[in-house]
């Protein structure tokens, strides 16, 4: 996952020519690099330039070659395309100016030994203070890809699993009124529209996310939804998201 940022956030924003250049092809990348992550997450911002990713999760940047730290700094549009020229600009463009809150294109990337890869991209514009877009989360969801070869041995029985086992959530518990809070953050909704929806002040919105980018460890919005979509907070395709029930204290 991805995330990027619209106009105010970036200080490569006003200078393309300071981004890295494009990573040199590395050999001893594995081929199926490309297909080793289900769902990946970023966020990018300084629209329109050219969407600089500025944070990543591992997962997203391993199908390029890179680190999530070699990634940051890279136009997310000089890194995948889709078939239709100037279509993924197009549609963050949309996304920028609230016409529409998220759209999934079909994209494709080279990997880190130069071989396309196919991708579904999500991108979700996240709202800002005031109300407009600073930023967006991009979600790239990978294919399964069968690769042909022998035959898997048919599997040892496995032994009965033990009668009670610890449940492990890599996300923290969220009381219900502050998952409806992130799930109104993921779906772009600014402080006034979830105060009005909630029943709450703005403080009291204000507070809750604040409250909420400490225990994620993230600096703002944006990087907030990216990395409760990369811990698996979020119920899988689906829109509007949900935060998981088990994710939510009973």
């Amino acid at each position: 996952m991805a995330t990027t940022s619209f106009p105010d956030a970036s200080p490569r924003k006003h200078h393309r020519d300071a981004q890295p250049a494009l990573p040199a092809l590395r050999r001893d990348a594995p081929r199926s690099a490309s297909a080793s992550a289900s769902r990946a997450v970023c966020t990018v911002r300084s629209f329109p330039d050219n969407l600089v990713i500025t944070s990543a999760e591992p997962e997203f940047a391993r199908p390029f070659g890179l680190s999530s730290g070699e990634i940051c700094g890279y136009g997310l549009l000089d890194l995948l395309h889709s078939a239709v020229p100037d279509r993924l600009r197009e549609q963050f463009v949309a996304l920028s100016s609230g016409r529409q809150p998220r759209f999934t294109e079909k994209v494709t990337g080279k990997d880190g030994t130069g071989v396309d890869f196919h991708a579904d991209m999500t991108a979700i514009a996240v709202r800002g203070l005031a109300g407009g877009t600073s930023g967006a989360v991009v979600l790239l969801h990978h294919p399964a890809a069968a690769a042909p070869g022998p035959a898997a041995p048919a599997p040892a029985p496995m032994a009965p699993p033990p009668a009670t086992r610890p449940v492990t959530h890599e996300g923290p518990l969220l009381s219900a009124l502050d998952a409806q809070v992130l799930e109104g953050v993921a779906r772009g909704e600014s402080t006034v529209q979830l105060a009005s929806r909630l029943y709450l002040s703005r403080q009291g919105i204000e507070y809750r996310i604040g409250q909420m980018l400490r225990r994620f460890d993230t600096p703002n919005r944006p990087a907030l939804v990216s990395r409760a979509h990369a811990l698996g907070m979020f119920a899988a395709g689906q829109w509007p998201p949900r935060v998981l029930p088990e994710r939510v204290k009973p």
